[in-house]
C-alpha cells in the first residue's frame, strides 16, 4: 500500500509538470476523423469510458490504442501501464515509433507494474484520482485477473472522471467484460508513396462488440500522421467498410 501511494504521489507530480493546469472532464465523444467510420459509430467513441484492443499482432494493436489515446485529449499527458513480462518478451515502448504516428514520446508517461493485479490497479486508482488526458493498461498475456469485476472497476473510474481508457487484451480466452467497445486489430499492407517511400501506417480493423448497439463491422484504413486521422486505404473506391454477420460477433461483454 505504502509503495503504490508513493508511485501514486510522483506520478501526479509528474503529469502536473507536463500540464500546468487542472484537470476539467470532457464529456461526450471524440472522432476519428474519417466520416464513414464514425459516422457508423454514431458520432465516435466515449471519452468516460473503458474501450478494449485485441490483437495478436501486439505493434498494431498499441498502435492503435495510441492513436485512439491522443486522439481523445488535447495534447496532454497519456498514462501508460504497463506489465513488466510484456516489457521483457516484446521489448521498451519505441519513441521513434511513436514520433512516426505523429505522437510526442514526451507526452506518453510510463510505468511498469509487477504483475497484472498491480496494472489494473494503478490503472483504476490513476483514473479516479489523477488528471492525465488518457490511460492506456497493458497487462500481460491472458490476464485472467482482468475478469468483469476489475473491468467494471475501470469503466466506472473511467465514467466518473470523463478520462477514456484502453486495454490491450490477448484475443486468447477473452472473458465477459464492462468495456464500451472491444476492437480486434491487425496489421495491413500500406500503399506506397510516391518514390516507392514507406506508406502509412495501414490497420485492419474490426469492432467485435459494441454497448451502444452498433453492429460488428470490419474495415480498413491508414493512418496519416500529419492531418491526425484516418483516411481511407485508397481514395479512389467507396470505404472498405463491412457489417459481419451475428454469428461473426466473437468474445463476450456483459449485458
Amino acid at each position: 500500500m505504502t509503495d503504490s501511494i508513493r508511485i501514486l504521489d510522483r506520478l501526479k507530480r509528474h503529469i502536473e509538470r507536463l500540464e500546468q493546469r487542472r484537470f476539467a472532464p470532457h464529456v461526450g465523444l471524440f472522432t476519428l476523423g474519417h466520416d464513414a467510420l464514425d459516422t457508423r459509430l454514431g458520432g465516435g467513441l466515449a471519452r468516460g469510458a473503458l474501450h478494449e484492443i485485441c490483437g495478436l499482432d501486439g505493434a498494431a494493436a498499441s498502435s492503435f490504442a495510441l492513436i485512439l489515446a491522443a486522439r481523445s485529449t488535447d495534447n496532454k499527458a497519456i498514462l501508460w501501464v504497463r506489465e513488466d513480462k510484456g516489457e521483457r518478451h516484446s521489448g521498451q515502448l519505441y519513441g521513434p515509433g511513436m514520433v512516426e504516428l505523429g505522437v510526442d514520446p514526451k507526452r506518453v508517461v510510463l510505468v511498469k507494474a509487477p504483475d497484472t493485479i498491480a496494472a489494473l490497479r494503478v490503472g483504476s486508482d490513476v483514473l479516479g484520482c489523477m488528471s492525465p488526458g488518457a490511460v492506456v493498461i497493458e497487462p500481460y498475456g491472458p490476464a485472467k485477473a482482468l475478469d468483469l469485476t476489475a473491468s467494471r472497476r475501470l469503466a466506472l473510474a473511467a465514467q466518473k472522471s470523463g478520462v477514456a481508457a484502453f486495454i490491450l487484451r490477448s484475443p486468447e480466452g477473452l472473458m465477459a467484460s464492462a468495456a464500451a467497445t472491444r476492437w480486434m486489430v491487425r496489421a495491413s499492407p500500406s500503399r506506397a508513396l510516391p518514390g516507392q517511400a514507406p506508406g502509412h501506417a495501414t490497420l485492419a480493423l474490426e469492432l467485435m462488440r459494441h454497448r451502444g448497439g452498433v453492429a460488428p463491422f470490419e474495415m480498413r484504413v491508414e493512418w496519416d500522421r500529419d492531418a491526425q486521422i484516418f483516411r481511407d486505404v485508397d481514395t479512389r473506391n467507396a470505404p472498405l467498410l463491412r457489417t459481419l454477420p451475428a454469428n461473426a460477433q466473437r468474445g463476450q461483454m456483459a449485458a
